[in-house]
């Protein structure tokens, strides 16, 4: 009886450690295969079950990845798929949204809001990134659909302020036009201007400023 015991323990063991090896092996592949826009490899890992929101060993998602890597056969099917949570974000609050946002990636923003994803969110917001990065379209687009222009930052810096330092000068027109205030500071004291000033945008930042005056 002892001896059955002891074998049924070494066998559920032996079990535990090939499911722990296989997992972590699915898991190892999944990721691989967002990197290198393997679409194929991707849905095969889906459809035995993989979880779609999973995140890899730095807090990423794969949907985020996909994006951020242009791997948009990849990105393709994790859409696709039913499990898919276009909201989950990643170790920093960044989502799938805001990523497509920030790389003016228009058609897949579409394609996000489409499927559901929020067009805003408390703190750096979808709209943050839209401002960071080079397209007033992506600007417009989600402004249209109803994000806040005003959106805050937990240290209550706006889409406007990081347009002046890092997005076009059409997004700052955009926003201004769109209501977004001159005046407003952060939490450092910095309005719009002093982050122009920041990024060297001497002209944008006398602008600014005189527009406040």
């Amino acid at each position: 009886m002892a001896l059955n015991l002891r074998l049924r323990s070494l066998l559920l063991c032996l079990w535990l450690g090939l499911a722990s090896a296989a997992q972590a092996g699915a898991f190892e592949d999944f990721f691989q295969a967002v990197s290198v826009d393997n679409a194929s490899g991707v849905k095969t890992l889906l459809d035995r079950g993989f979880d779609a929101n999973a995140v890899d060993e730095k807090g990423q998602r794969a949907l985020y990845l996909a994006l951020r890597g242009e791997a948009f056969r990849v990105a393709e099917v994790l859409l696709m798929h039913p499990g898919i949570n276009v909201d989950a974000n990643n170790g920093a609050g960044e989502t799938a949204l805001m990523m497509a946002a920030l790389r003016g990636q228009l058609d897949w923003m579409r394609r996000l809001l489409e499927r559901g994803a929020a067009v805003h969110k408390d703190g750096w917001s979808p709209l943050h990134y839209a401002a960071t990065g080079p397209s007033a379209v992506a600007v417009r687009l989600l402004l249209d659909r109803g994000a806040p222009v005003e959106a805050m930052s937990p240290n209550r810096t706006t889409p406007l302020m990081m347009a002046a330092q890092y997005g076009s000068e059409e997004s700052v027109e955009l926003l201004r036009l769109r209501g977004a205030t001159l005046g407003a500071k952060n939490d450092r004291g910095l309005a719009a201007a002093d982050f122009a000033k920041l990024g060297g945008r001497e002209a944008l930042s006398s602008k600014l400023a005189a527009g406040v005056r």
